[in-house]
Order: structure tokens, then C-alpha cells, then sequence
């Protein structure tokens, strides 16, 4: 009897996945959430709800994704961050949110705060409505000049990569707008594919599949050169209208509070490298909504979320939607 219980015990050992199998590694017994603090459809809810099969492929054990929109991501973040720290509770986004929480007085929180594994790199971009009359990026600037806050553009909230797109649009040219918000990024899209807003600040991956079905009409991408989407084919750069626009990389993923045992954040910094720094699912997705493939996690993931950070809290500052100042937090004006 002895030895088949050992024979068992051996059999169970050898079905288990290879990195829970590795001497002190994390080995979840229950389910883990992640939650998305955005409506699904979204950007982040895509993005986890491609990582999560991998981690539970690479764990054998369920992540379940929970979607609780709401505060510009702040709600769903915040209850992440009061959850016990076992592991077992995850937030998920664009790392600029948590780290301009603080700075729009939304969250008690930095971005050194969590332990961040990365997937993808978004772009952000400018669509219009095929009934809006507008064309390219210099009609929207037109339009914005002669109707100023009467023309709305969706966005997923205050603190959305598409309102900061729009923040450093309007540093740069002093243009107003009407700031139409939404739970998320996909139902600032909608709104803008059914006329309900002329435009809407979203990123690419959002509007990829409504761009290629000539619903939306790419106006331009805050990157530094022109985008290639699968499917549809270039779309400007901001910097033919306007050079000076910053355009750093808006990295997403998923991340836990600091405090959690060490043990956990070894053994996802394993399958980042063995598993997600691997996965063919992530590439196709990076490729087909043009996105950047970027499986970053630690202090490398730190350092370059850094720089958007920089950028956007000054940003806030500087348009008047900051509650604190961010040389008073330690980030320093780029």
C-alpha cells in the first residue's frame, strides 16, 4: 500500500507543471483573481484575458479575471491593493495609472508600490466617426480651433491613455475640447463607431477591429513614427502635425502590492521569462492590433514605465488636474 501511495505521489509530482515543480516555488492552492479596473472589451481586459491562460498553464491553477470598472480604474485597483497580500489578488492595466494615482489624488499609491510583470506596449490614437467630416489630424485641429468645447472626444476616463493623449495635444496647442468619459476604453469606442461622440482618444488595440472594418477613421498614433496595422495599413504619426508631442511607450500588465511573499514573485518572474516572454497567443495578438510585444517585469519593468510616469504627471500638473504637485511625490519633469 506504501509503495503505491508513493507511486501516486510520484505520478501527481510528474503531472505538475514544470515551474510549480521547482524547489520554493509558489504553488497556488486555490483560484487567483485579477482584476481588471475597466469595463471588458478594453485593452487590459484583452491583455489579461490572453496572460491568464498562461500563467494557468504554466501554475495549474485557475486565474479568474473581474471586471470592476469604475474612478478612472482607481475602484478595482484600490481593492487589489487592500486585499490580503497572499498572492491571490492582482490588479491589471496600464502602469501610468498607478503611477499618476497619487498625483490626481485618486489613490494613495506609486508605482513603486507593486511588483510589475508587463505584456504589451499600447499606442495610443485619434479616431473620428466616417459622419464627422473629419479626415486626418489636421481636420480635427481645425475643428477643434472653430468649435473648441463643443466638440467631444470619448475617452475612458481621467487618467486614460486616450485623455492623455489628448493632455499633451492640448499642452501643445492650447486647443479645447469637450472631455466625453467613459468605464473603459471599448465603450468610449462604441460610443465614437455609433456618432455618438465625433471622436474618441482610445488605444490602437481597441480600435483596431473597428479601423480595419472602415468604422473608425485613424486621425493619427501617439508614437514617434507611423504605425503599420494588419489588415488596414499605415496610419500618421502625430509628429507630422505635431513634432514636439512626447510619445514614450504605455506598457500594460499585471502586478500585486508589494508585501506579498517573495516566493511569489520568483516564481511569476519564472514564467515571465520560461512562459510569457514565449507566448505565441501574446506575439499574434501584438502583431494583429499593432501593439509592442514587451514581457518586461521587475526593475527593468519599473524603469521604463518610469518615463511615461514622468511625463504625464508633469502633464497634470501643468493642465491643472493635478491635487499634488509631483516634484513633492519625487518625479521629476523629464
Amino acid at each position: 500500500m506504501a509503495r503505491r501511495t508513493l507511486l501516486a505521489a510520484g505520478a501527481a509530482s510528474l503531472a505538475m507543471p514544470g515551474i510549480a515543480r521547482a524547489q520554493g516555488a509558489w504553488r497556488p492552492e486555490r483560484p487567483v483573481t485579477i482584476i481588471v479596473p475597466w469595463a471588458a472589451g478594453g485593452s487590459t481586459d484583452q491583455m489579461v484575458r490572453l496572460v491568464a491562460p498562461e500563467l494557468e498553464a504554466a501554475l495549474g491553477q485557475r486565474f479568474v479575471v473581474v471586471n470592476q470598472p469604475g474612478a478612472s480604474g482607481s475602484i478595482g485597483t484600490r481593492n487589489a491593493l487592500a486585499a490580503e497580500k497572499d498572492g491571490y489578488t492582482w490588479a491589471a492595466g496600464a502602469a501610468v495609472d498607478v503611477g499618476c494615482y497619487k498625483v490626481l489624488g485618486l489613490l494613495d499609491t506609486m508605482l513603486a508600490d507593486w511588483n510589475l510583470f508587463f505584456a504589451v506596449a499600447n499606442v495610443n490614437i485619434l479616431v473620428a466617426n466616417p459622419q464627422a467630416g473629419i479626415r486626418d489630424f489636421g481636420a480635427a485641429m481645425e475643428a477643434f480651433r472653430s468649435r473648441g468645447a463643443s466638440l467631444a472626444v470619448a475617452t475612458a476616463g481621467v487618467s486614460s491613455a486616450g485623455h492623455n493623449m489628448m493632455s499633451a495635444v492640448k499642452a501643445a496647442t492650447n486647443i479645447n475640447y469637450r472631455h466625453a468619459t467613459y468605464d473603459g476604453g471599448n465603450p468610449a469606442m462604441i460610443a465614437t463607431v455609433s456618432g455618438e461622440t465625433p471622436m474618441g482618444a482610445v488605444l490602437l488595440v481597441e480600435a483596431a477591429e473597428m479601423i480595419r472594418a472602415r468604422r473608425l477613421i485613424p486621425l493619427a498614433v501617439q508614437a514617434e513614427q507611423p504605425v503599420t496595422l494588419q489588415g488596414f495599413g499605415e496610419i500618421p504619426s502625430i509628429t507630422r502635425w505635431l513634432p514636439n508631442v512626447p510619445a514614450p511607450l504605455n506598457y500594460f500588465g499585471i502586478w500585486c502590492p508589494k508585501g506579498v511573499p517573495q516566493n511569489v514573485v520568483d516564481t511569476m518572474g519564472q514564467v515571465w521569462r520560461d512562459k510569457i516572454a514565449n507566448s505565441q497567443r501574446l506575439k499574434d495578438y501584438a502583431a494583429q492590433r499593432a501593439a509592442v510585444f514587451a514581457p518586461l517585469y521587475g526593475e527593468e519593468a519599473h524603469n521604463q514605465a518610469w518615463k511615461m510616469v514622468r511625463q504625464t504627471a508633469w502633464l497634470y500638473f501643468d493642465g491643472g488636474t493635478a491635487k499634488v504637485s509631483p516634484d513633492t511625490l519625487g518625479i521629476q519633469r523629464l
